[in-house]
């Protein structure tokens, strides 16, 4: 058998077959292609250079080899060779090492450097991140299936693969911290919270020095590659290592029950503008993978990053459902929260479509049936979609909750009428045919302030990220409840106390599917940064600490999440305004007298359901209000204007109030349990 032969180009990517390995990688403009095969990471020069001629290894666009005797591990790249010619949105350097679209993992040794792969004619071999070649059918997954969890009974925890155990307060290994084996080991944690399901910000392989200023870009929201799990993510920093760490996790959590959503990134690339570096994509075939503006050799850029990934190409297109198709049935992660969607939404002229191809094949692709798919149903150009989005399978994060519910619970006049919206699963933006559970509600997520800096901020104090305090969004709807930052005030911590357990009281009765952001069950604070994406340090981290330190919160979190969980109106997949078995009455402080009026601050409602009754007051009025309940014998379950214990109650060990009226202090809430 020849060590060398044409190959097959039916199979992107490096394919293991018997004997050797399948090299293909698509290129329409390019003229000549080499595969290069390197001992290490770091070596300033290939040790096999494989020249594809245009003949024999070139069917219509997809240059492909077969390479006899190399297997699992063996690092290789490509380098591609055409015109230069930017102005026609051609952007060959035959001196890039480019990594393979379709990688399986990638190696970054020690003297990776972004710059290195920014300057025309510059050989980076030293200094580029290089594909690796991945047996993903080598491994053992005992039996493992997905969740498929239903909406109505989730529970979503945005979580930092990093942050989450890289603080020295995680007791983690040191070695270990901040790594997917090292979540493994925090998964009673999650499970003791309630979490059903974990949302990672992004894990594929990323560009860590795409951020400004030398620091490092912490969030990941800058990818390399599509189809690799980041490798400074693992214990052990060999690619291969990292592919089975990550599904180590994922069958960890899945034997917890605990589901596994990856936020993803495709709507733009760590190559940035037409200044950055060229890392694949670009010098592969630039107008294909990316929006170009009419002169070409600029880049539309409506993620707001530089770049914006040619979505509804159709080259990019089989690439985006290859890339979800392999994190599915290889990696068996259980759905995908796609950041900035509304960017797919556009075609190649950056045009809003009403049927974006890429978005409708995503909802109809069999393999991912069974899967959650999560718009962030916005782009970085102002193409806005929440309540809009396409289809009938997506959901999405619902940014209007989280704006409509800070305005509420902060004392905004004229903000009764949105809340109740909220409250209800957004009828006034979803339509009645779609389950009311594909609104994903959150008051805080990664982008923006934590729940303890939304009570505790007026303003972002982001000066730590270099850039004068200029990043980050200004319009935050928080309130700092009398003093910027913190305080040794005891009735400024009580309310702000008080209003977190607003928040979360809002959030885990509101009907749709509850998110939660990473540490704000115990008042992760990021000191008013409210982009914080280049911070990984203690800024940004899960302080374990913090367990101890905000009990109370983390006592009352957990017993409302586990409550709100067991009961079947929580669960309804149906608005409850259309509900054959859920009845909404709406009250104020007198029954069935609800005051929607713009100086209103107080709402209050009953669900009536086949297995009880549920009563829940909102007084987010500054003084104490009095209000009736229905007629029947209630167990206060939550009074957030009371002091532990008694904020949260189990319903058995809730006292039993007559239905005779009921004060609330100015700025609390409450939910009781029918008897």
């Amino acid at each position: 058998m020849e060590k060398i032969s044409p190959g097959f180009y039916n199979a992107l990517g490096a394919t293991i077959m018997p004997n050797g390995v399948n090299f293909c990688v698509f290129s329409k403009n390019c003229t000549a292609m080499e595969l290069l095969f390197f001992d290490r990471m770091e070596d300033a020069h290939p040790s096999r250079v494989i020249p594809l001629d245009a003949q024999f290894n070139r069917t219509f666009y997809y240059w492909h080899v077969f390479v006899a005797e190399v297997g699992a591990g063996q690092i290789y790249a490509y380098r591609a060779y055409g015109r230069n010619a930017p102005e026609s949105g051609l952007r060959f350097d035959g001196s890039k090492v480019l990594l393979d679209p379709y990688g399986r993992a990638v190696a970054t040794g020690p003297h990776y450097d972004r710059a290195a792969s920014t300057h025309f004619g510059l050989d980076n071999a030293a200094y580029a991140m290089k594909s690796v070649v991945v047996d993903t059918k080598q491994y053992d997954w005992e039996g493992d299936v997905p969740l498929v969890l239903p909406y109505s009974k989730t529970l979503i925890y945005e979580l930092h693969i990093g942050g989450f155990t890289r603080h020295p307060s995680s007791r983690i290994a040191t070695e270990k911290r901040g790594t997917y084996a090292a979540l493994i080991e925090k998964i009673p944690y999650l499970k003791s919270l309630g979490v059903t399901t974990i949302e990672l910000m992004p894990i594929y392989q990323f560009d860590e020095q795409d951020v400004p200023h030398g620091r490092s870009n912490y969030w990941g929201y800058s990818p390399v590659g599509f189809f690799a799990p980041h490798v400074q993510y693992s214990v052990n920093r060999d690619p291969l290592g990292a592919v089975n760490e990550f599904r180590d996790m994922v069958k960890a959590l899945h034997r917890a029950e605990i589901e596994v959503i990856l936020d993803v990134v495709f709507n733009h690339t760590a190559e940035g503008d037409h200044t950055g570096p060229t890392f694949g994509f670009r010098g592969l075939e630039n107008r294909a993978y990316y929006m170009l503006e009419s002169q070409k050799a600029l880049y539309a850029n409506y993620s707001g990053t530089g770049n914006t990934l040619n979505a509804n190409n159709s080259i990019v297109r089989r690439m985006i459902m290859d890339s979800l198709r392999y994190w599915v049935g290889e990696m068996h992660v259980d759905g995908f929260r796609f950041d900035l969607a509304s960017a797919l939404a556009r075609d190649e002229e950056g045009r809003p479509l009403a049927n974006p191809p890429i978005l409708w094949e995503i909802e109809s692709e069999p393999l991912l049936a069974g899967t959650k798919i999560i718009a962030e149903a916005w782009d970085a150009a102002g193409l806005y979609q929440v309540g809009s989005f396409i289809g009938h399978r997506w959901a999405e994060w619902n940014g209007k909750f989280r704006d409509d519910v800070r305005s509420f619970i902060k004392g905004d006049a004229n903000t009764v009428p949105t809340f109740t919206a909220r409250l209800t699963a957004s009828p006034d933006m979803y339509q009645a045919d779609r389950d009311a559970s594909r609104s994903v509600n959150f008051v805080t997520c990664h982008d923006g302030f934590t729940l303890n800096d939304a009570v505790s901020y007026n303003e972002k104090h982001n000066e730590a990220n270099g850039e004068a305090n200029a990043d980050g969004s200004s319009s935050n709807l928080t309130w700092n409840c009398g003093v910027e930052g913190p305080t040794d005030d005891p009735a400024i911590e009580a309310l702000r106390q008080r209003q977190i357990k607003n928040f979360l009281l809002a959030l885990l009765v509101a009907q749709g599917t509850p998110m939660l952001l990473m540490g704000d069950e115990v008042r992760r604070t990021q000191h008013g940064n409210n982009n914080a994406y280049c911070q990984d340090n203690d800024l940004s981290w899960f302080n374990w600490g913090d367990l101890e330190r905000h009990h109370e919160i983390l006592h009352f979190t957990r017993g409302l999440i586990l409550f709100t969980q067991s009961l079947e109106c929580f669960n309804e997949e149906m608005f409850w305004l259309n509900s054959d078995t859920i009845h909404l009455t709406w009250h104020g402080t007198h029954l069935n007298q609800p005051d929607f009026s713009p100086d209103s601050h107080s709402i209050a409602f009953t669900l009536a359901y086949r297995g009880g009754h549920v009563h829940v007051i909102f007084n987010a009025y500054w003084e104490a209000l009095t209000f009736e309940l229905p007629p029947r014998g209630w167990r206060r379950i939550v009074d957030t204007g009371l002091p532990p214990p008694d904020d949260f109650r189990s319903p058995n060990t809730a006292p039993l109030l007559p239905a005779s009226p009921y004060t609330l202090i100015g700025r609390s809430s409450a939910l009781f349990l029918g008897e």
